[in-house]
């Protein structure tokens, strides 16, 4: 005896195939464009990383320089340390290392020992499945402190007259000496700049 085939389902598997297979290539496409957008993301984050830093270590060289310049004027020490003297605007060099990053720089802000930058990116995400990303720029901020390593004591009375107060920079003693700028610390030693947490 014959068995009779059915053919009424068996066409009814390819439009569902057709449909799975059209919906995974949208998800390929859609994670494609988050990856797009996150590697635009992090090349602006690294950008503001970059100007942030140069801008305050514009302002830690700035402050050294005041140090030296107020040496033999102990009792000016304290305010150079923190932060409490004008410096000039450090943003030329963080506008520079954004340019570097393919950035331009936004806002840039500093008070006291502290600095924060904004960028944007010069490139735009790029065309995706997502619209209206073909004109959106990344943008980020960062920002970042300078830390005094150095320590002082103006009331040490074992200081004489004519003597400069003895000066500690993360546990290594300065000799200093104002008529020999050589022995003097660097403005790394006097200084750390790092980024915010």
């Amino acid at each position: 005896m014959r068995r009779l085939r059915h053919y009424g389902d068996a066409g009814q598997a390819f439009p569902i195939y057709i449909t799975v297979v059209a919906g995974l290539l949208f998800l390929a496409f859609a994670y494609l464009a988050v990856g797009q957008a996150a590697v635009n993301r992090g090349g602006a984050q690294t950008a503001a990383d970059a100007a942030v830093l140069a801008a305050a270590q514009n302002g830690r060289d700035q402050l050294a320089a005041i140090w030296v310049a107020d040496l033999l004027d102990p009792d000016k020490w304290d305010d150079v340390f923190q932060g409490k003297v004008p410096v000039g605007n450090p943003c030329a060099r963080a506008e520079q290392l954004a340019a570097q990053n393919e950035a331009k720089l936004g806002d840039c802000n500093w008070q006291l020992l502290r600095y924060t930058v904004d960028v944007e990116t010069n490139k735009p995400v790029g065309d995706s499945v997502v619209p209206g990303t073909e004109d959106i720029h990344s943008t980020a901020s960062a920002t970042a402190v300078i830390e005094p390593r150095c320590k002082f004591d103006l009331s040490d009375e074992s200081i004489g007259d004519d003597e400069l107060p003895r000066l500690t920079c993360d546990g290594k003693p300065w000799e200093l000496d104002p008529d020999d700028e050589a022995t003097l610390p660097a403005p790394e030693d006097l200084f750390d700049v790092h980024l915010a947490d």
